[in-house]
């Protein structure tokens, strides 16, 4: 299964071709609140793989998105996702691209920078026999910034965005997601502080404080601003 592109059609492999030898260049991930050479497991809250678990892999800074916040994300999207294609970036555990998929997604592409990672999610995926999930192993800054430049017809109805929170990606994850989202699509992003950030057509539809993250979601609608 492909992206789609605008008024319908299918994008061809293309969208994936050239972008495994990217190889992994960036730290791993966000942070999990474990002890340090323990891994863990974090459980998918609905859909059709409502309490599968999936695994959490013992590196540094990984921490996937807290049961609270994936339960008032999926509130404020809806729990029926289907045929919506969707790109979780900084994929880590999994987490939110799975919860998509589990209710209905047509198209998961999950990008992830560190090769165990995404061999641990390859597997969840087989597991679940979640067919509608792609896993790219690569950084997803230059994956979106190549397939914005060679794909301008691609698009998603939804993009997650959970960069480290250790690193300064915030805005340049939200500014090379933007081209890639569909007219009534949707923006997340969780990012230790408020953002601020606007754009032409993008309108912030909900914004959560839950610890230390701050959860915005952001609609395009890009009929508004004319």
């Amino acid at each position: 299964m492909k992206p789609r592109a605008r008024g319908g059609a299918n994008v061809g492999s293309a969208a994936t071709a050239g972008i495994h030898e990217a190889g992994a260049r960036t730290a791993r991930g966000k942070q999990l609140l474990r002890k340090p050479g323990t891994a863990g497991e974090v459980r998918l809250i609905g859909g059709q793989w409502k309490r599968s678990k999936l695994p959490v892999a013992d590196r540094p800074g990984l921490r996937p998105t807290p049961d609270r916040i994936r339960e008032t994300l999926f509130n404020w999207l809806g729990q029926d996702l289907s045929g919506w294609s969707v790109l979780d970036a900084f994929a880590g555990s999994g987490a939110l691209g799975f919860e998509a998929a589990s209710r209905g997604a047509a198209l998961v592409l999950m990008i992830e920078t560190d090769p165990a990672l995404a061999r641990s999610l390859g597997s969840s995926a087989q597991r679940l026999k979640a067919e509608q999930v792609q896993v790219v192993q690569t950084d997803a800054l230059q994956w979106m910034g190549r397939a914005a430049a060679t794909l301008p017809l691609v698009a998603f109805d939804l993009i997650f965005l959970d960069p480290p929170f250790e690193q300064d990606l915030f805005k340049a994850a939200w500014q090379r997601a933007l081209p890639l989202l569909r007219p009534g699509g949707w923006l997340y992003l969780e990012a230790p502080a408020q953002s601020g950030l606007q754009a032409q057509g993008l309108q912030l539809h909900r914004h959560l404080k839950a610890g230390a993250v701050h959860a915005h979601l952001w609609k395009f609608s890009p009929q508004a601003s004319t």
